[in-house]
């Protein structure tokens, strides 16, 4: 390898490192920032949440239900009706009726 070459490269992996040295402590605070802020939603998030999130997936909820008990038959021939009902009625109507409001 040539000297121009193997000094070129000894430059770029100082600047990663450089980068990925003055990097970390703005990653540090975005994890801070992620666990102060998420957790509590704001009053504008739980509007939002209980005046379209809600009602929507309420009728995502009646919807995959109608769609599960349609395709029952073809879920019980291939096996797959525990799967078929996890993700069509149970995972909308957890996340209609358990979450906490204002987390979307």
């Amino acid at each position: 390898m040539p000297a121009t070459t193997r000094k070129l490269a000894s430059y770029l992996f100082a600047g990663i490192l450089l980068i990925t040295t003055a990097s970390l402590p703005m990653l540090a605070n975005a994890g801070a920032y992620e666990k102060e802020y998420v957790g509590t939603p704001s009053g504008g998030e739980m509007i939002f949440d209980a005046v379209l999130v809600r009602p929507l997936m309420l009728v995502g909820t009646v919807i995959g239900t109608v769609v599960f008990v349609v395709t029952l038959p073809f879920s019980a021939l291939g096996g797959n009706v525990e799967e078929a009902a996890d993700k069509l009625v149970v995972e909308p109507a957890t996340y209609t009726f358990v979450r906490p409001l204002g987390e979307i």
